[in-house]
């Protein structure tokens, strides 16, 4: 199963993308599957508990942090950064009419900054009173806070200092106290000193022909935005926990760091973002979300510092994913990671589609009434609407040709051309389900979508049919 995984990332190592590369598939239950090529500038061959810097990975921790004070009561997403840095209201804002950036607008990167990826790369190491200095002396937007999406190293910089504010905390202290420790994160910290079992890999860069070893940056200010060093075996570990919180079967433990309903906030898209031509994708809380009509809703976060790169990508529904790690500055290891997970989604088995026991109970009913038509079970089942649409003399009638035209509708235990096709249901939102009826040479597509009332009734039904090609 994870040979088509690690034949991705070979590849990609093969093409000279980084001096080591290091990848770990997970479920909800934890790590199932470790691969690793080559090995670090200094030799050292990588597995799954030698760290790397995650670059931007370390976001999700700030909006966890951040999330955890809002929950103790510490502060609110709207308030307005002001209030926890009073150094920004020296900022001119870009219009007489705008409004200060709130704690929301930063979190969802849509606080008017610029994208500021190479410079802020650099600025890790910055102090407090020198990014004081930087915010009085003025800082450049490019829109109205609250109005667009771009990607900001600075607003989380800044969500760094309203942490401090906030709680009165060092914000790597914080989040060491609040996460790591909890979760067992024992192989992540915030520089070269993180007590990782199989070491500390050193960044590179292709120049001149060959990998040159880089500095690594002191934590700083702009740790919020990528400062944190962590291992396959720990970050796998995190993105599981963020993913567990859908999981239909799970419930909170008291002790939990973060409450399921908080976690499920940061893995919702909040602003839209553009450009990103293959799903509709937005940003969340430290997180990007696409919307992949494939594979449902998929979580996940580059990493890019000077040399390192790193990624994860999960399935929100389903819970498994995949993190990758390299050594080296712009190795494009998002692209391997995202067609890695691509397969290993494929290789899932389909999640159970999950309705209301209202749905079910219609699904049954309907199909029920669509062996046996009844105008008065029909009434009982159907909202005042559907008759009004459409006469059920009329459905009767369009549902009788449906059933001539896939041969007659089979019985449950009959062998049919039918079950060579696809027979998995579909659905969009719990009160929604698409599911099919099988027929001696096809079968019927039928949807319904509930009310709101309670008890909920049909109000949409579509039933079409799906025919066997012949050979």
């Amino acid at each position: 199963m994870f040979d088509h995984i690690d034949e991705v990332f070979s590849t990609h190592f093969a093409r000279g993308s980084a001096p080591s590369l290091v990848w770990g598939t997970f479920d909800r239950r934890g790590l199932m599957h470790v691969g690793a090529v080559g090995r670090g500038h200094d030799g050292m061959e990588p597995g799954p508990d030698t760290a790397y810097r995650i670059a931007s990975c370390t976001k999700s921790f700030t909006a966890a942090t951040l999330l955890a004070l809002r929950d103790a009561g510490q502060l609110s997403l709207d308030d307005r950064v002001t209030r926890f840095v009073p150094a920004f209201a020296e900022v001119v804002l870009p219009t007489a009419d705008a409004p200060v950036p709130t704690l929301r607008m930063l979190l969802t990167m849509s606080a008017g900054f610029p994208t500021d990826d190479p410079w802020a790369d650099r600025q890790e190491a910055m102090s407090r009173d020198e990014f004081d200095t930087l915010l009085r002396t003025g800082l450049t937007f490019e829109s109205i806070p609250g109005t667009a999406f771009a990607y900001s190293n600075l607003g989380f910089a800044l969500l760094g200092r309203v942490i401090e504010q906030a709680s009165g905390r060092s914000y790597r202290d914080l989040v060491t106290e609040l996460f790591l420790e909890p979760l067992g994160l024992t192989g992540t910290g915030w520089d070269a000193s993180v007590p990782a079992a199989g070491g500390v890999a050193v960044g590179t860069r292709w120049l001149d022909s060959t990998w040159h070893s880089l500095p690594f940056s002191a934590p700083g200010v702009f740790s919020p935005i990528g400062g944190l060093f962590s291992t396959v075996t720990d970050l796998s570990a995190w993105a599981a926990w963020l993913a567990s919180a859908f999981d239909p079967a799970g419930a909170d433990e008291p002790a939990s760091p973060l409450s399921r309903a908080s976690r499920r906030e940061m893995q919702q898209a909040y602003r839209f973002v553009p450009a990103l031509p293959q799903h509709p994708t937005g940003y969340g809380f430290g997180l990007f979300v696409e919307h992949d009509a494939r594979r449902g809703t998929v979580v996940s976060h580059s990493g890019g510092y000077p040399g390192f790169s790193a990624h994860m990508r999960w399935s929100a529904e389903r819970g498994h994913g995949i993190v990758a790690f390299g050594n080296a500055t712009h190795s494009r290891l998002s692209v391997a990671t995202t067609l890695a997970f691509n397969r290993l989604d494929a290789e899932q088995s389909p999640a159970p589609v999950t309705v209301l026991p209202a749905t079910r109970v219609a699904q049954h009913a309907l199909t029920r009434l669509i062996r046996q038509w009844s105008d008065d079970a029909a009434r009982d089942l159907f909202a005042p609407n559907v008759e009004l649409d459409d006469s059920l003399e009329r459905r009767r009638s369009a549902i009788a040709r449906a059933v001539d035209l896939v041969g007659g509708l089979a019985p449950q235990d009959m062998p049919t051309h039918a079950h060579r096709l696809d027979t998995g249901e579909v659905s969009t939102g719990l009160a929604h389900l698409v599911w099919f009826v099988p027929g001696v040479a096809g079968r019927l597509r039928v949807e319904i979508r509930l009310t709101p009332q309670h008890p909920p009734r049909v109000q949409t039904l579509t039933v079409t049919t799906d025919l066997v090609q012949p050979r």
